[in-house]
């Protein structure tokens, strides 16, 4: 693998609600930025495991994982394996992180340790994607530590406003007192329904308050993504021609544009 000239852009991909379609822009986003000949790690920091086995990786096979990775039994690169119907690396997880909550209280820089392995591998991808838990616990405070910015995933529904504000809360605390560096990268609309007239205005009372921080993409609700885990592959993958898969390719050539825009600029 040839190194890269800067190091790798960190995204976490989060919400504190669950079922929102976090863990599928995740490993969707890291398979349509490799179609885009991005090289991407995806970390898996969900102890479910869902993105790992999602990208083809048995969860329960694997010699190493992230939990090993945090406690520093083994390197980033020795925990990664490449997820073949993605074309991607993963940072497999399992069950076994979920002890890393216990073990992680003990250590000094308890919220950075996946910030400090990471070091060592930021040459080698242009891309991390990072799939927090959809809970603000130390290991989603892991992942907001070591990243440059968050992606949030979100469906176009009224409670869906009540969680969006203690996210973006906990990112403007999290800047303040851990990184200095993150920033709300963007907002997606996700298993978005045209037909659905509470969803339309739900999306233009996003667009109004966050205005440029909304993502142009909108993922369409689509049967295909939903059924592409359970056969181990990212759905751009499973059917490429699916309304769903083409949205998840713009919105990887979106957000490259917006990050060459950012870099233009500062």
């Amino acid at each position: 693998m040839t190194k890269a000239k800067s190091p790798a852009r960190i995204f976490c991909v989060a919400n504190q609600k669950g079922g929102v379609g976090k863990t599928t822009t995740a490993i969707n986003l890291a398979a349509a930025l490799a179609a885009l000949k991005q090289r991407v790690l995806l970390i898996d920091l969900d102890p479910q495991g869902n993105a790992t086995m999602g990208s083809g990786v048995d969860k329960n096979q694997v010699d190493n994982n992230l939990y090993q990775v945090l406690i520093g039994q083994v390197t980033l690169a020795d925990a990664c394996v490449k997820s073949e119907s993605g074309g991607y690396d993963v940072l497999p997880s399992n069950r076994e992180l979920s002890g890393a909550e216990i073990d992680l209280v003990q250590m000094d820089d308890r919220e950075k340790q996946l910030k400090m392995a990471l070091k060592a591998i930021e040459f080698d991808y242009d891309f991390i994607l990072i799939d927090c838990p959809p809970t603000l616990s130390l290991l989603t405070l892991n992942g907001l530590a070591a990243a440059h910015g968050v992606i949030i995933p979100m469906q176009c529904e009224y409670f869906a406003l009540e969680g969006l504000s203690d996210l973006v809360n906990t990112v403007k605390r999290v800047h303040r007192n851990i990184n200095n560096d993150l920033e709300l990268i963007g907002l997606l609309r996700v298993m978005f329904d045209t037909r659905v007239t509470l969803q339309q205005q739900v999306s233009q009372q996003i667009q109004a308050h966050f205005k440029d921080k909304v993502f142009e993409t909108i993922i369409p609700r689509n049967v295909r993504l939903a059924e592409a885990p359970s056969h181990g592959m990212p759905g751009i993958v499973y059917d490429r021609n699916s309304r769903g898969a083409k949205a998840y390719i713009a919105f990887g050539k979106e957000l490259m544009k917006r990050i060459k825009q950012q870099g233009a600029a500062a």
